[in-house]
């Protein structure tokens, strides 16, 4: 008992404060609603009589809407405080899509969703700001490990949600299900909103930009797009990013529309691997996480999870119908690569933006991430139409591209200065 109080993450969650502790802990309030409906979004667009290239359209918009929150996110989030922006965007980003996709008839309701839900990345930049700026650097890995690991903790609850699903019907559930998350949501923004407080930094850019536009604030994004491209950390964090976006694009629109037709297991099943995949990817956290995520030799453990990814998405690609040792096998390695890649690439960024200007440099950042991945949803939906695991070809490719970058990277000792100080 003492040797599990004494772990390095254990440590370091009595040892957070002030916003990185209510952000950290709320999240669980994200995490739950999000897991019981998240997995049967695709095959509930389908059974509302949307296609393969529909779902993949709707996820190019969604992302096309990004860019536009991702490019608002840093003016506003700095003239308005990182505070009252994540409470305002997380209402309009998550709250209202629940509501749309609750009562949704078929496609144009997805893509005013998908419009809508878009638009979370000016409170993501916010809920970044607010959490990072007040925590100390050695937390950070650690930080975003908790975070991820509350949302694994909140997947626990999606074979509840597949329960429901197999009770009831798939649409009335999904209907019941975004209702609820609905009202999570919002209590979730509610809490943080009155438990958080305005960053220093926050309280010096709305001070410097009090006598500023939104539009005036916009126009100075081509300074600091200049810092990005100067910048070997920024560079070198945002190349990976944009494997690990795209790949999230693809299996998150397309996965259980493989699941549910080419595999051929039923959609109630669904939360069953969703659970196992958070179940690896929470004892990685605990028995492999602390061994190998290291700031200094961030090399090792992005090519074990290259590798991971890689061969999960072959056997996504080349297994039979119904095939369940290996469909488990595929979860695992998933698993696997999704505890060692997140948190280190969520952290090496973070390092590389340390900076005054954190809130415009990261706005410009996921602008440019999402544009680059915005065709992917497109892409990939014509890919399905052909065949189901094509998408999952797509993948293997990226991760392929991935290991070349860390290395690349490493050669390069892109993040040495950062290591340093």
């Amino acid at each position: 008992m003492t040797t599990i109080a004494n772990h390095t993450l254990f440590r370091t969650l009595r040892e957070l404060k002030g916003n990185p502790r209510i952000t950290v802990l709320t999240e669980l309030m994200f995490g739950i609603p999000f897991n019981l409906f998240s997995p049967f979004l695709s095959v509930y667009m389908l059974a509302l009589g949307v296609t393969d290239q529909g779902i993949g359209t709707i996820a190019s918009v969604g992302l096309a809407f990004q860019i536009l929150g991702a490019l608002l996110s840093g003016a506003i989030v700095d003239k308005y405080g990182r505070r009252p922006t994540l409470f305002v965007a997380d209402l309009i980003a998550w709250g209202v899509p629940c509501l749309i996709w609750a009562i949704a008839q078929d496609m144009r309701f997805f893509l005013a969703a998908a419009m809508l839900n878009g638009l979370f990345r000016i409170s993501h930049t916010a809920w970044t700001c607010l959490m990072i700026e007040d925590a100390e650097e050695r937390h950070l890995v650690h930080i975003w490990t908790w975070i991820t690991i509350f949302g694994i903790c909140s997947s626990f609850f999606t074979p509840l949600g597949g329960w429901i699903v197999g009770r009831i019907g798939l649409i009335p559930a999904m209907r019941g299900l975004l209702i609820f998350g609905c009202v999570m949501l919002t209590a979730k923004a509610s809490v943080l909103y009155l438990f958080s407080h305005e960053t220093a930094r926050g309280k010096l850019r709305i001070e410097e930009t009090r006598h500023k536009s939104l539009f005036s604030l916009l126009g100075e994004y081509r300074s600091v797009f200049g810092q990005i491209l100067r910048s070997k950390p920024i560079l070198a964090a945002l190349s990976l990013l944009v494997i690990a976006n795209i790949f999230s694009t693809v299996h998150n629109s397309f996965w259980g529309v493989l699941f549910t037709t080419k595999l051929g297991f039923a959609e109630s099943q669904l939360s069953l691997y969703v659970m196992l995949r958070s179940i690896i990817i929470a004892l990685c956290f605990f028995l492999i996480g602390p061994r190998l995520t290291n700031m200094r030799n961030f090399r090792l453990p992005l090519w074990i999870g290259c590798a991971g990814y890689f061969i999960s998405q072959a056997l996504l690609v080349v297994m039979p119908p119904q095939t369940v040792v290996l469909l488990v096998i595929s979860v695992a390695l998933e698993g696997i690569g999704a505890a060692l890649i997140n948190p280190m690439l969520e952290s090496l960024l973070a390092m590389a933006l340390e900076s005054h200007e954190r809130a415009r440099l990261s706005a410009m950042v996921y602008v440019v991430l999402i544009v680059v991945t915005s065709p992917f949803g497109w892409i990939a939906g014509q890919l399905s139409a052909i065949d189901r695991s094509l998408p999952f070809a797509l993948n293997m490719g990226l991760f392929v591209i991935g290991a070349g970058l860390v290395w690349v990277i490493g050669r390069r000792q892109s993040f040495a200065s950062l290591q340093k100080e």
